[in-house]
């Protein structure tokens, strides 16, 4: 049994197949674009697996059993303003889809998306998916789930979809493990002379010279360091959050201008006039960790400190939250932060890979349908019959 990937981004979803399959990948598809964001996982495989630009004209050099995907989220992503069915980026599940369910014809294709693809948004998406497999002779599911539930220590919302060859969907097994506490995480992470990945940090700046970082430990928390704050909160503690609990803006401002933060003042001038008013804010500040996150992305690889030093953290501990192999290298590392978050956790998706794994040798139990979507967080599923919609179970 054998596989590839085709737009793997940084790779986290491909090294999963790996570890479950126990190969590499025969092949690496990919289309004009997302190069910078794959060369840290051909580097992982020193450049010995063929790589192959589907926009310069190559093709697939083999069938294979099972191919996976990880096209961009941003059509679908919560963190998007644009998001929407109609957002060109979704277009690259289109159209990887038409390419290997037409050309390639694996048993299996399957890829990771933003959660939305499994709600009203995302349903014309999955109409026009479902059409691309139904013309190819596919069925059509959804998995979704969390990765928290999967042992990690961030929430971090998932929507998992695949291909079917033939007329049947398997129902997975369910999952649910410990997580982990993500200060826990950081601390495991072995620092290595040898290693240049635990040598930079994603922000050089020290977290306690952050102004709202700093009036918390020295105003609110009396004169207290870092490791003493982090040693005393209960969970993940973003500073503007925490100040918001503890005082208020105008206070705040008052101290940020005694103290030469003018311009720090002023934008707590505007968060008190915007809170008070009944509006919302941007909270983006230095995050200390304890129990867990919503998810690393975004600003989190240069927001989230170390549990016990007066730091950031470094690239290979940001990797290690993905679950990147340990010699795994981030190449151009203080450009390529975000390419790690552009990503699925490594154990996330070795559960749909174990399935796929489970389907192959026959045993996971098959149901007759063109559609079937599965909520690995209630534990159920619903499935289509005579062509009824999944809207409401898919919201």
């Amino acid at each position: 049994m054998n596989y590839a990937s085709i737009v793997p981004l940084i790779g986290g979803e491909t090294i999963a197949m790996e570890n479950v399959f126990g190969t590499k990948p025969k092949y690496i598809l990919t289309y004009e674009g997302f190069q910078p964001n794959e060369e840290h996982l051909l580097n992982w495989y020193n450049n010995s697996v063929p790589y192959l630009n589907l926009s310069e004209g190559a093709s697939y050099t083999e069938k294979v059993n099972v191919i996976n995907t990880v096209c961009p989220c941003a059509g679908l992503s919560s963190l998007s303003p644009s998001a929407s069915s109609t957002n060109e980026m979704n277009d690259w599940m289109y159209k990887s889809a038409e390419y290997i369910l037409t050309e390639v014809q694996p048993d299996v294709f399957w890829g990771e998306n933003a959660p939305r693809l499994a709600s009203k948004m995302g349903e014309p998406v999955v109409r026009r998916l479902r059409k691309i497999g139904k013309e190819n002779g596919y069925t059509f599911s959804i998995f979704k789930t969390k990765s928290i539930l999967h042992g990690l220590s961030q929430v971090r919302d998932r929507t998992f979809y695949f291909f079917w060859k033939g007329n049947q969907v398997p129902l997975f097994d369910y999952v649910l493990e410990k997580p982990s506490m993500i200060a826990d995480d950081i601390r495991a992470v072995e620092k290595r002379d040898d290693d240049p990945m635990s040598q930079i940090l994603c922000n050089d700046k020290k977290p306690s010279d952050d102004p709202y970082y700093k009036y918390i430990l020295e105003v609110v928390e009396g004169g207290i360091t870092h490791t003493e704050f982090s040693s005393k909160i209960e969970k993940t503690t973003n500073v503007q959050d925490y100040i918001e609990e503890h005082t208020t803006y105008r206070e705040v401002a008052q101290w940020m201008r005694e103290n030469g933060y003018d311009n720090v003042a002023k934008k707590c001038d505007r968060a008190y006039h915007k809170l008070k008013a009944g509006g919302n804010i941007m909270r983006k500040g230095v995050e200390i960790p304890k129990d867990k996150i919503g998810a690393f992305v975004g600003h989190m690889p240069t927001s989230l400190t170390h549990p016990d030093e007066d730091r950031f953290l470094t690239v290979r501990e940001s990797l290690s939250l993905m679950k990147l192999p340990k010699d795994f290298q981030l190449l151009n590392p203080k450009r390529s932060l975000n390419h790690i978050c552009q990503n699925v956790p490594v154990t996330t998706a070795e559960h749909p890979a174990r399935m796929i794994k489970k389907y192959f040798s026959r045993d996971l139990e098959l149901i007759d349908t063109e559609f079937l979507v599965q909520d690995n967080k209630k534990r159920s599923y619903e499935y289509e019959k005579n062509s009824l919609q999944l809207t409401e179970f898919m919201v």
